[in-house]
């Protein structure tokens, strides 16, 4: 939820900003109620434009729905709606990569992002021609250089996911007031990123630490360096290209990967700044699901929210749930568990249960298991909205975190060991340190780290799905290491494995038994020992890996086509508004 400066964007920062912005980047004559010399003349004018360009981040096209909870999937740990029997050309078709330009997801989120562009790049061009940016008060100047940097930052991350998600696409970097051309053509998105992780640079340079000023959601310096970092990952990964259809690194890829090493290793550096929560569950529990924000610092980069208009994280998914004076269940539970992630979390480790929900909640709000492919995302659930929500509304005002700290950590091992040719000692430790975490601390849990460059590669792709599941990170991972094909294959084969009862499933229960409670799941045995031949008395039985059928399997991301589907065609509409713009990827 919106807290402190960002507690109310004000009437007087989305008038501006809609002023002088195109609510679509095609139309290019937008109206001028306000001039740039008004709205760029005091610091309190200059906040409120940045101010609004923040706001595009939010709301259900953007990270409040699309871009957080349905972008995202399918991949190797979750799932997204389930079919009906029809295509739906929606939310279901997106997550089975069953994509046509037409898609009703598609336009929304895109003519978003691209207004959040021009909101940012409306910010870029007048905050360092202000006259107080030069000759204003020191206070002022301070003021004036971070809202540059914060407007340099948002720019970044709204064209981290126009690339990631449609590869090249067309790249104001001007008002659209100031452009001689309508009608852009694709921009490479290699000349893009190394644009944004130029402007990255810069940005770190003016904007302050954390602990530097008032706490709330505004970017500071470790939000923009590891913004940076994740670029750069991008940048030197794999990415499917227009030229030859295929997915390609480009040769230059370390050069990358050390900016990332580089930005990674300073903000380990700065453990007074940003450093892991000693819990993994209160990131969450006690940080975002109650609205507070983390005091270690671990959450960078977070996408403030408000309460009833811009977030429904906590209602798309984690597990169904009651709120008083309503009879009917609430809540979509539309993100699913795949079995074969459930069971890839070693069993001490905390992460899986903060992870995964395999309940839903009564109107008691205790805990009634599920049949195991009924398993939601856990990390934003009802039962830890704090206060709980009150009314059926589906806005949560929950926050979507964009970086955490862990994740700095393991690009700085990932980074490492790439451009030593495998894992010197800092990257292990980077490693273990988050690993620890997920075992309580216990470092005698976690086993032996690998030690040459390939397994410790591997260590990197399994760490980074126990660490980031439902958070949107993996579809994103597997793309740039080039393994969604791969990964999706490997599911579906893990899968059938367990349906048929083959090792290392063999021994997994049937059925499950439990007795509801309002802490926490009681179970009769355990997950990884067969069902009891007798019921216990006072359990209730559920279906758990019996659950699993053919037709579940296959709904897996049923008709991904690599070299095509790791990108996604552009909106009917904008193909339409601009004559130079072509679908490429067979799309």
């Amino acid at each position: 939820m919106k807290r402190n400066t960002l507690t109310h964007l004000t009437a007087i920062s989305l008038l501006l900003l809609s002023t002088l912005s195109c609510n679509n980047y095609l139309n290019l004559d937008p109206p001028s109620a306000f001039d740039e010399n008004y709205v760029f003349s005091t610091v309190p004018n200059a906040t409120s434009a940045v101010l609004g360009a923040y706001d595009r981040l939010a709301g259900l096209q953007a990270y409040g729905s699309r871009l957080s909870m349905m972008y995202p999937y399918d991949n190797d740990e979750m799932v997204g709606v389930l079919n009906t029997t029809a295509p739906d050309n929606s939310s279901r078709d997106l997550s089975r990569y069953n994509l046509n330009p037409t898609n009703a997801q598609l336009r929304l989120p895109f003519e978003q992002l691209y207004a959040g562009v021009e909101r940012a790049n409306i910010c870029i061009k007048n905050i360092p021609a202000m006259d107080l940016y030069q000759n204003g008060s020191a206070e002022e100047k301070i003021q004036l250089q971070r809202l540059h940097g914060e407007a340099l930052t948002l720019r970044a991350q709204f064209y981290l996911e126009l690339v990631r998600n449609w590869g090249d696409i067309p790249a104001p970097f001007e008002p659209s007031i100031d452009q001689t051309e309508l009608f852009m053509d694709k921009t490479d998105r290699d000349t893009i990123y190394d644009r944004l992780i130029n402007d990255l640079a810069r940005a770190s340079d003016l904007v302050p630490w954390r602990t530097e000023v008032a706490s709330d959601e505004r970017i500071t310096k470790g939000a923009v360096k590891a913004l940076r970092a994740r670029l750069a990952l991008y940048r030197g990964g794999y990415s499917l290209r227009r030229v030859s259809g295929i997915m390609e690194r480009r040769p230059d890829y370390l050069k990358y990967y050390q900016i990332a090493r580089d930005e990674c290793f300073d903000i380990m550096q700065h453990r007074d700044q940003h450093t892991l929560n000693p819990s993994f569950q209160a990131v969450f529990k006690d940080g975002i699901d109650s609205y507070k924000i983390d005091p270690f610092g671990e959450v960078l980069f977070e996408v403030a929210m408000g309460r009833e208009t811009d977030s429904n994280i906590g209602y798309y998914d984690g597990p169904r749930f009651y709120v008083p004076g309503n009879t009917s269940m609430l809540g979509n539970g539309q993100i699913r568990v795949i079995p074969t992630y459930f069971y890839s979390f070693d069993s001490l480790d905390i992460r899986r249960d903060v992870t995964t929900a395999p309940y839903y909640n009564s109107p008691e709000y205790f805990k009634t298991v599920q049949p195991l492919l009924n398993m939601t995302s856990g990390k934003f659930r009802s039962d830890w909205i704090s206060p709980r929500l009150s009314s059926a509304i589906q806005a949560t005002g929950l926050n979507w975190p964009l970086i955490r700290f862990s994740d700095v950590l393991l690009m700085f091992a990932e980074a490492e060991n790439e451009l030593r040719d495998g894992p010197t000692a800092e990257a292990i430790a980077a490693f273990e340190e988050v690993r620890t975490r997920g075992f309580g601390g216990d470092m005698d849990l976690i086993g032996s780290t690998p030690t040459t460059k390939d397994d410790f590669f591997e260590a990197i792709v399994k760490e980074r799905s126990f660490e980031f599941g439902g958070e949107g990170i993996r579809k994103y991972d597997l793309i740039r290491w080039n393994l969604l094909g791969t990964k999706i294959t490997e599911v579906r084969e893990e899968l059938t494995k367990m349906r048929n009862k083959q090792a290392p499933y063999e021994n997994l229960p049937q059925h499950m038994y439990y007795k509801p409670s309002s802490t926490e799941v009681i179970w009769s045995h355990s997950l990884y020992q067969p069902t009891p031949s007798r019921a216990p008395s006072g359990f209730t039985r559920v279906n758990w890996i019996v659950a699993l059928t053919d037709v579940w399997i296959n709904n897996v991301a049923q008709l991904f086509q690599p070299n095509r589907n790791e990108l996604m065609p552009l909106p009917q509409s904008a193909t339409d508004a601009n004559p130079n713009l072509k679908q490429d990827y067979g799309y």
